[in-house]
């Protein structure tokens, strides 16, 4: 359980702002910063780097832009020991909106692809550590990616300067078994690259595949805070140090953030387990559909729900 090269990338603020538009209180921002610089934390990611060309600041909160004064604003210079990261989606971001590392507080930046674009993931990840900052890719919907796929992504990766590939289980589909190969298959075919791993929870099975991952070699590893996160939510941070037992991990902190400002939002928005979330999880398709069902007057009405979506499959 205790392995000193893991390292936990809190996602809190970027992922859970999926559910609320990013448009959290600098308050909340501060005191998650906060508690995950004090228990240890390697990385919080503390939103998306966009650009307005392809989102409105009228529709989005400060977390989709992460705009420098935004992040010094409650971060300051980032004086503790954990790194500051931030995430960017192929096609939403210009390079002329990544300054020189010098400049900014970010520490490191995440490219997000889909598998047909993993040659320009690796040239954008590769300007961006021109810049000075760490980088990976995360290869997202990797439940829907074909073996043949997958061989040529790992093999332009392994090629390429980009020393950190994701395994990003978009849907909450996969099982134990399915990360143990997918796991073993990116270290086969990328030596001296690390791996990590971001899980969803649509099948209750987002922590123990992550725990799976970390015994087969990843050792970077996702999380949020009391799994906040699209949908079904993420590996919960809080299990995760808890279980990986290294004297690093503090977890007053955690349970006091939780406490004071995660678990009030559940009075507004909803996240975590929901049958609507297990039927798109198991049957291998983007939660959107359940999302927009979770925010129905039919939220409950499971059966209609499953109905609907296995019409004509052969899971009817």
């Amino acid at each position: 359980m205790y392995r000193e090269e893991t390292k936990i990338i809190d996602c809190t603020i970027r992922d859970g702002g999926l559910m609320n538009s990013w448009k959290f209180s600098d308050e909340l921002v501060k005191a998650v910063y906060e508690a995950c610089a004090l228990s240890g934390v390697d990385y919080m990611e503390i939103g998306y780097k966009s650009n307005e060309k392809s989102y409105s600041k009228k529709e989005n909160g400060p977390w989709k832009f992460c705009d420098e004064a935004d992040l010094r604003r409650i971060v300051g210079n980032n004086d503790s020991p954990m790194k500051i990261s931030v995430m960017v989606d192929i096609g939403r971001i210009e390079r002329e909106d990544i300054t020189e590392k010098k400049e900014s507080v970010i520490d490191m930046i995440r490219v997000a692809c889909y598998v047909h674009q993993m040659e320009k993931a690796i040239s954008l990840s590769e300007f961006i550590m021109s810049k000075g900052y760490e980088s990976t890719i995360n290869l997202m919907a990797i439940s829907k990616v074909n073996e043949l796929e997958l061989d040529v992504a790992l093999a332009a990766v392994a090629k390429s300067k980009v020393p950190i590939l994701y395994i990003v289980d978009s849907f909450g589909s996969l099982h134990g078994e399915q990360i143990k190969l997918i796991a073993n298959k990116y270290l086969k075919a990328m030596p001296g690259k690390t791996i990590g791993i971001h899980a969803h929870n649509n099948l209750q099975l987002a922590f123990s595949n992550t725990i799976t991952a970390s015994q087969e070699g990843c050792n970077m590893l996702d999380s949020t805070l009391l799994g906040l996160g699209r949908g079904a939510g993420n590996c919960p941070t809080e299990l995760l140090l808890a279980f990986l037992k290294n004297p690093k991990f503090k977890l007053k902190q955690i349970f006091q953030v939780i406490q004071d400002y995660i678990l009030p939002m559940k009075k507004d928005i909803s996240w975590g387990y929901q049958v609507p979330y297990l039927i798109t999880g198991m049957m291998n398709e983007h939660p959107r559909r359940a999302i927009e069902w979770m925010d129905s007057k039919r939220k409950n009405e499971y059966v209609e729900f499953y109905l609907g979506m296995t019409e004509g499959s052969l899971l009817e």
